[in-house]
This record gives structure tokens, sequence and C-alpha cells, in this order.
């Protein structure tokens, strides 16, 4: 499953997170409202709310709205009410694309969606369609160089639940099944150990090599869906670096 993280990475280089902070505080606010909705307000008793904080802590998101996303979710302040789903699709050289989508209005999105793919050299694919080439994984990255004994962070890794840990380039990625995220993370902490990436996500099962040109149409569609409102997360099986997104 190598490969998986680089589109986080490049987005990381770019600073796509910090020049689209108040985006990504609305997809986030999304994303709580829609957990609290389904699980209730408390994270103790409610995993995916408990991600769902987590990450918006992650990027500094004000704890002002990450309340109000919760009260709105069960309800306790009149919100909008999202839906939430994906759109399955294929991108240049015939590249496979998930897209998690958060919507109040699944007519706008379809159509919206659907003319971004089409502009990006891509097209919008039948439910089922590409799905199956992804696996549901939770992922830590960790910088090697800060924590560089890798029997010892493999150990704690896997006697927290993790499935494996392996050596990408300059960092460590660990995966374990979504339900054993929170554990996971939660033994990492307590060994003082920093992630770069700690998210739960589709993984491509294998990844597609691609040319520099059909990386660099791959990722200005990716960039568009990611820019969309109503997207909450991309994911690609095409292998993309550093020098595709520059170039």
């Amino acid at each position: 499953m190598s490969g998986h993280s680089h589109w986080a990475n490049i987005s990381r280089h770019k600073g796509i997170v910090d020049a689209k902070r108040g985006k990504l505080f609305s997809k986030l606010s999304r994303y709580i409202i829609i957990a609290a909705r389904n699980g209730g307000g408390d994270p103790d008793m409610n995993l995916k709310l408990r991600y769902a904080i987590d990450k918006a802590r992650s990027v500094s998101m004000p704890k002002d709205n990450i309340e109000k996303a919760i009260k709105r979710g069960t309800g306790d302040i009149e919100g909008i009410s999202f839906d939430e789903f994906n759109y399955e699709g294929y991108g240049p050289g015939g590249s496979a694309i998930l897209v998690e989508v958060a919507t109040d209005n699944r007519n706008r999105t379809n159509g919206e969606v659907k003319k971004l793919f089409e502009r990006g050299g891509g097209n919008m694919g039948t439910p089922g369609c590409v799905a199956y080439l992804f696996d549901r994984k939770g992922l830590f990255v960790i910088d090697a160089a800060k924590h560089p004994d890798e029997d010892s962070l493999m150990t704690i890794a896997l006697e927290a639940g993790a499935e494996d840990m392996t050596r990408e380039g300059e960092n460590f990625e660990i995966l374990c099944d979504p339900s054993n995220f929170s554990a996971v993370s939660a033994a990492l902490k307590a060994a003082s150990i920093e992630t770069l990436e700690a998210e739960v996500k589709q993984i491509a099962k294998t990844q597609m090599e691609v040319d520099m040109e059909t990386g660099r149409k791959i990722i200005r569609l990716i960039e568009a869906l990611d820019d969309h409102d109503d997207v909450q997360n991309v994911y690609i099986n095409a292998t993309l670096t550093g020098d595709m997104a520059e170039a």
C-alpha cells in the first residue's frame, strides 16, 4: 500500500491547508455536525465524533466553533442538515478517484462535481465502479528522523492494535483498522511520538504509476474537487510526486 500519502505530502508542501484554513474549518464543522447527529454529542461514546474533534483541533480550529458544530448536530442549535455520501469516477490516465461529500443539496452537488470531473479530463462513474480499489484504514505518518528506533515504534503500534508499519522514504507509516484508531493514537501520544498525519482515510490497495503530464492533470483535478465547498476528502490510486505539483 505504499505511496498512499503522496497527495497529503504534496498538500503540505504547497501550503494548501494554511491557504484555505477558513474553508477547512467549514468542512470540519460539517464533519462534526454529521458525526454528532448520527452518534450523539459525547465523544467518549461516539468514536466518529472523537476523531472529528481531534482532526479539528489538529488544525487549530477554535473551541467555540467545535462546540457550536456539536450542538448543531445534536439539535441544541438550529442548523442545516447535511447528507454524507461518495462519488466515484475516473481521472486522467484512467486513475481511480473516490470523493467524500457532505451536502445540503444533492442535486446541486451532483451537477457541480460532474462538471469538475469533465473539465479535469475525467468522468464521474456509477456507485461501486472504483470503491473496491480502496480500503478504509487509520493512517499515522511519523518523521523517521525524530523517532529513529523502528523496533520500539513498531512494538508500541502493534501492541495498541495496528496492523502494519512500513518505512516510506523519510517517514514511517502505520496502518490500523478504523476501530483501533483511537487506541493507536493514544499509545503514540503516551509515548510522546509526534505524527505528521493521523487520519482515517480511504487507501488505494495498489498504486498506479503515471507520467509527469498525466500526474499534473490529476493534481489539477484533485485540487478543483478539493476546493468545492461540499467535498470533504478526495482519494486517488495514482502515485503523485512533488515534481508533478511544482510543474
